[in-house]
């Protein structure tokens, strides 16, 4: 088993209409109010990245859409660890100035920026702000101009570039994104199928993301990119997959939950989409783009999601995972149908499923309490009160971090009292002391431990 557990990402529903095109009811809000708290509730429910996605105009189900990078970093200035991936479209950007907003934001946000360059699937909303529609190979050729003039100017003191689709002149940028050990700028992402897609990536990406795929899929892409990158005598970029995540108590609920997405699919957004991204990369020079070979079925998901194939129990689901790690898959992009309480089902059931598929590795972090008593997918919870200080106070939280009760409790909870810490490594995960989150102690509550999981060790208060 691998030592690095995946990481996960979700996507950010900053678009109307969720993440299927179908009429099915979907506790999901595109507004701005929704996506803080869904912010801060990824971020203490495992979720290392969230991705924002860039869309001009209405089409396919999405009528109203907010902008990618500043949405991205209002989210950033409402949590405290979550990095925040903003997507932008080269043919409407230009490198030095997404360089100085990139560069900003990551002052802002103490490093948490990233981008993930969208090479453009819609020409619609190319001619409609009056840019030319390049052709599918000279698409990804602006990307990859664009990512070596982005990467130029975050880290060089003076950038000249007369490339074919870019200029600068003597180009100097001050600050300078920060230098972490983690990353010596903002992380570049990048996505696409095609020959030509995954050639850029394993010259210039940081990382590389797939539409949804099964094994075979995948092993395949990560074998091209590597190649690519051995090719341009670099480090092969990570990789991220794309997955639209069904995690129910049973396979049969999260069989039939997938039935009635598709059964009520809006046919007509459906077609219009997979006939607009099938054009687009029929001009490849292999005639293969991204959804070439993708059904009706797939497309009901935008991204392939359900290709993944992570629909079932919390344990069907962490054991696919595992099996996708072994592959070579780094990060998993996440799309919900619910997304405030299936990203806390996710924290609550299946992050312990997968850490306990692999118990050398870290424990992934989840904040809220262990104590709070098991409840079915969608069972209300208790409202939080609102938070003291104004939403976008850098380096605060827009909503209290302490474990809320569900109101479906049955049992008190338990006293947690103050009390000296001591650290508990990794191997140790649950001293025999302490309860297990799965087995909250019964009536009447008495006085207990807490703990709070940290990378490599868990800091741990004590009776």
């Amino acid at each position: 088993m691998p030592a690095e557990p995946v990481r996960f990402a979700y996507w950010v529903p900053n678009v109307s209409g969720g993440l299927v095109t179908s009429r099915i009811e979907q506790r999901t809000d595109w507004g701005y109010d929704y996506n803080r708290e869904l912010a801060v509730l990824a971020e203490n429910n495992g979720f290392d990245y969230a991705l924002s996605q860039v869309r001009y105009m209405a089409s396919y189900g999405a009528e109203f859409q907010h902008e990618s990078t500043s949405f991205s970093l209002a989210l950033l200035l409402a949590t405290q660890r979550l990095k925040v991936i903003a997507a932008v479209h080269p043919g409407l950007w230009h490198p030095g100035v997404l360089a100085k907003l990139g560069a900003t934001a990551d002052h802002l946000s103490n490093g948490r920026f990233a981008v993930n360059v969208v090479s453009g699937w819609f020409k619609g909303e190319f001619t409609a702000l009056g840019e030319p529609w390049l052709e599918h190979d000279e698409r990804y050729r602006r990307s990859e101009e664009f990512i070596r003039a982005l990467r130029q100017i975050w880290t060089e003191d003076h950038t000249e570039l007369a490339g074919d689709f870019y200029r600068l002149r003597d180009f100097s940028l001050k600050p300078k994104p920060l230098n972490t050990p983690e990353r010596p700028h903002p992380e570049i992402f990048q996505g696409g199928n095609s020959t030509a897609a995954r050639a850029m990536a394993g010259r210039v990406s940081d990382w590389y993301f797939s539409n949804g795929k099964d094994f075979d899929g995948v092993v395949e892409q990560i074998a091209d990119v590597r190649n690519s990158a051995a090719q341009a005598g670099r480090t092969a970029p990570k990789f991220g997959l794309n997955g639209f995540l069904i995690a129910r108590d049973t396979e049969t609920e999260a069989r039939e939950t997938l039935r009635e997405i598709v059964a009520q699919a809006d046919t007509d957004a459906v077609e219009g989409f997979g006939a607009a991204v099938k054009q687009a990369g029929q001009s490849t020079g292999d005639g293969k783009g991204m959804w070439q070979d993708s059904s009706f079925e797939d497309l009901v998901q935008y991204n392939d999601g359900f290709r993944t194939g992570l629909i079932g129990t919390p344990e069907q689901i962490a054991e696919r995972i595992v099996a996708y790690k072994r592959l070579g898959v780094d990060l998993l992009l996440l799309g919900f149908l619910h997304y405030h309480e299936e990203v806390e089902y996710f924290g609550r059931r299946v992050l312990p499923s997968y850490a306990s598929w692999r118990p050398n590795c870290r424990k992934a972090r989840r904040s809220p309490s262990p104590f709070t008593p098991d409840r079915p997918l969608g069972a209300p919870a208790a409202r939080r009160p609102p938070h003291p200080r104004h939403p976008l106070t850098p380096g605060t939280n827009p909503l209290p971090l302490a474990p809320r009760p569900s109101l479906r409790a049955r049992r008190p909870l338990p006293v947690v009292r103050p009390c000296p810490e001591r650290l508990v490594p990794k191997e140790d995960p649950w001293p025999p002391s302490c309860p297990s989150p799965a087995a909250p102690p019964s009536p009447p509550a008495p006085t207990v431990c807490c703990a709070t999981w940290t990378p490599g060790w868990s800091r741990r208060a004590m009776r």
